[in-house]
């Protein structure tokens, strides 16, 4: 897949030391992967929950922080939208969220 916005993640690591090796652990295994559609996406991420307006919510470091993304299937693109933790996330509308350049 192609990751746009990986700057979000080292961004997010940088301020939170905690959980900088899951989101990079994360960003491999999406890098590397070559998923069609949900349903082959849930086989690799079977925790993953799609939320709608294809908004995708990741759970990172055994759930306890969040990454939503818009997953584009056709052209194999994913634009990380939002990392933060479960507590925050659950303040927002995942659905909602917009990129931002």
């Amino acid at each position: 897949m192609v990751i746009i916005s990986k700057s979000i993640l080292n961004k997010y690591g940088e301020g939170n030391p905690e959980c900088k090796e899951a989101l990079l652990n994360w960003y491999l295994q999406v890098k590397n992967g070559n998923w069609r559609n949900f349903h082959e996406l849930k086989n690799s991420f079977n925790s993953i929950d799609a939320v709608g307006n294809d908004r995708y919510v990741f759970n990172i470091k055994g759930n306890q922080y969040r990454l939503i993304a818009l997953i584009i299937f056709e052209t194999r693109t994913l634009f990380i939208l939002y990392v933060g933790t479960h507590e925050a996330y659950n303040k927002i509308i995942a659905a909602k969220i917009e990129y931002k350049k």
